[in-house]
């Protein structure tokens, strides 16, 4: 564990060309300024890795400013507050936050929100009960809108965002259909979360799998994919279907998503939507409470893929990128 006056933190130092790669990161050592009144410093217990941050390390048009170079690369996280100079947080408070790759995290309170651990593990404030619980809950009741007995197919399935559409889909009554790489993902997507049936697109016969298992076509669509997925589900899209676009990993090292039937949108009078569940904080409340209450209760269930150590935040990282983890990334930081 890092000496309590330094803090330990990871750079981005370069743009990747292609795939990024360890090389694009740094880790250094930073001695910690004394508290300011009205700061509030923490000690970060878990970070979240998330496909988003790729899109950050690019100095290219998007929908957020890329990340600077030479500093803490973003990410969320959560921890407890060690000291604090702000009356409104006290040693030993939980709180989640956007403190970046960082051992300790330093705030004047803005940012910062107080979480309840003791029904809650501490670490699902970044996953089922965070920022991808509520990308799940805004795609799927904003955008797709199910109806019982609707099919939906969830791209993803296992990961954090689509393990979370998936069960709330099936809440509300509808045949749900996951997608996801590999064997034993899809057996967890069935057995564990519920779906009805899960496509392994590893398996080489995505088309057909995906036909064989929406039977009456597909109502909504969660893509957090894109590429060959994504123009496998658009064949099989129903008449008046809704599809959320959360994320386009395939797409991320550079490779672009080609639409092999975009006329598809027109015949069968799709709403296709992308969204940044960052520009909708006024469903937060009401997302994170019925999460909140689900995970307590046992009613939706989440993974996590945990890396020990900041040091192994990049590696982690990638390995993300390339579908290497099991449900929600994160960095155990203490």
């Amino acid at each position: 564990m890092a000496d309590a006056q330094i803090n330990r933190q990871i750079l981005l130092v370069s743009r990747p060309q292609g795939e990024a790669s360890v090389s694009n990161f740094r880790l250094v050592e930073t001695p910690l300024a004394p508290l300011k009144d009205g700061e509030v410093r923490v000690r970060n217990h878990y970070l979240s890795l998330d496909p988003y941050m790729r899109g950050r390390m690019d100095d290219a048009k998007s929908y957020a400013a890329p990340q600077p170079l030479d500093e803490v690369m973003i990410g969320g996280t959560v921890g407890v507050v060690s000291e604090s100079r702000n009356p409104a947080f006290k040693a030993g408070d939980s709180v989640v936050g956007m403190f970046g790759w960082q051992e300790y995290g330093t705030s004047d309170g803005t940012g910062l929100n107080k979480v309840d651990a003791s029904r809650v593990p501490l670490s699902a404030y970044l996953g089922a009960v965070g920022m991808p619980g509520v990308t799940a809950w805004y795609g799927l009741n904003r955008i797709i809108e199910p109806k019982a007995g609707e099919t939906v197919v969830v791209s993803a399935a296992s990961g954090a965002v689509g393990s979370v559409v998936g069960q709330l889909a099936k809440a509300a009554g509808c045949r749900v259909v996951g997608i996801a790489g590999g064997a034993d993902k899809c057996r967890y997507v069935v057995e564990t979360l519920g779906f009805d049936a899960c496509v392994d697109y590893k398996a080489g016969k995505l088309h057909e799998d995906l036909k064989a298992a929406t039977p009456d076509g597909i109502d909504g669509y969660f893509e957090n994919v894109g590429g060959d997925v994504l123009n496998a589900v658009l064949a099989r899209m129903n008449a008046f279907g809704r599809i959320a676009v959360c994320g386009m990993i395939s797409g991320y090292d550079g490779k672009p998503t080609q639409l092999d039937a975009p006329r598809l949108i027109l015949t069968q009078r799709l709403k296709l939507q992308g969204f940044i569940v960052s520009e909708h904080l006024d469903v937060w409340p009401q997302a994170l409470k019925e999460l909140g209450e689900r995970v307590a209760t046992k009613k939706l269930h989440f993974r996590e893929s945990i890396a020990e150590g900041l040091e192994n935040a990049p590696e982690a990282f990638l390995g993300l990128l390339r579908g290497k983890n099991f449900g929600k990334q994160l960095v155990k930081l203490v």
